[in-house]
């Protein structure tokens, strides 16, 4: 779940893409920004409070290949106001308010095997119904959930797993003991 200082920069970032049209072009640039930031490497450098702000801003102006000026300004910005380990956060919060303006909702759900195309349909369909929004599902195999499924989308998680259901089970056990 995004941070509150994440849901504001996204939003930010959002709006200015919206307004100049270029929704998808700055979903690429917050991918880029992401990938160089989210470096170990190179996080450890730009986060590093002996080296001055403005020489850590130097080294991302350094880099014209990797980034347009947007690109480059939003890293800067980062930097600057000590927000780089938050770059996969801004990121996904972006991509959650460009499918929330275009009427998606994204969805992962956990099974112990993996899905058939048929099951997949029919998980989104149900949901889609529910929530009345199209929905992007991202399918996730943990054998550690024995069976049934999880299904998480924005801050709901439904959980029908057997291994849940099995825990819930010995807690009870042990309670009634």
């Amino acid at each position: 779940m995004a941070t509150a200082a994440a849901r504001r920069y996204a939003k930010a970032v959002f709006e200015l893409a919206e307004q100049e049209g270029q929704v998808p072009e700055w979903g690429l640039r917050l991918v880029k920004v992401r990938e160089l930031l989210s470096d170990p490497e190179v996080a450890a450098v730009l986060t590093n409070p002996p080296i001055a702000t403005e020489r850590r801003m130097a080294l991302v102006s350094a880099l014209p290949h990797l980034f347009d000026d947007e690109a480059t300004n939003l890293a800067k910005l980062l930097i600057e106001s000590d927000r780089v380990r938050d770059v996969g956060a801004i990121e996904l919060e972006f991509q959650r308010l460009v499918d929330e303006a275009a009427g998606r909702v994204r969805a992962t759900v956990t099974t112990a095997v993996e899905l058939t195309p048929t099951d997949r349909d029919r998980v989104a369909d149900e949901l889609s119904k529910r929530l009345g929004k199209e929905i992007s599902l991202h399918v996730v195999v943990d054998p550690r959930i024995l069976g049934g499924l999880k299904l998480q989308y924005g801050d709901h998680l439904i959980d029908a797993s057997v291994a849940t259901k099995l825990q819930q089970l010995r807690r009870r056990l042990a309670d009634a003991s």
